[in-house]
C-alpha cells in the first residue's frame, strides 16, 4: 500500500465516503488531476492548478468550472457554457469518487 502527504486547509471538511454528495474537502484534487485538468494542465499528479479554497464556504472547488474563462482563456459570453460541459465531463455533483484513505 503507497502513501503521500497532501496538504489542505486546516479548516476544509473531511472527506466524504465514496458515493455520497461532494462537501468541497479537495482530497481528490489534491492527488491527481481530472481528465480536463489533464488537458488543461498537462499534468496527472496533483494538487490540480485550478484547485481552489473558497473562505467564505469554507470549502474547495473546481476554478475550471467557478471560472472557466480565466482558466481557458474563454470570453464571458462562453463561461457558464463551458462551466455546464466541463461538469458534465468531469461528473461533477454525482457524489465522491475519491476512493483515497484518509489520516488526519
Amino acid at each position: 500500500m503507497s502513501s503521500e502527504t497532501i496538504h489542505l486547509h486546516h479548516a476544509a471538511p473531511a472527506k466524504p465516503a465514496v458515493g455520497q454528495p461532494c462537501n468541497g474537502c479537495g482530497v481528490c484534487c489534491a492527488l491527481e488531476t481530472c481528465p480536463a485538468g489533464r488537458l488543461r494542465f498537462r499534468r496527472v499528479a496533483g494538487p490540480c492548478p485550478a484547485l481552489e479554497w473558497s473562505t467564505g464556504d469554507s470549502r474547495y472547488r473546481c476554478g475550471l468550472l467557478a471560472h472557466p474563462g480565466h482558466h481557458l482563456g474563454l470570453p464571458a459570453v462562453l463561461e457558464a457554457f463551458a462551466a455546464r460541459c466541463l461538469a458534465r465531463w468531469i461528473a461533477a455533483g454525482q457524489g465522491c469518487d475519491c476512493d483515497a484513505e484518509v489520516q488526519s
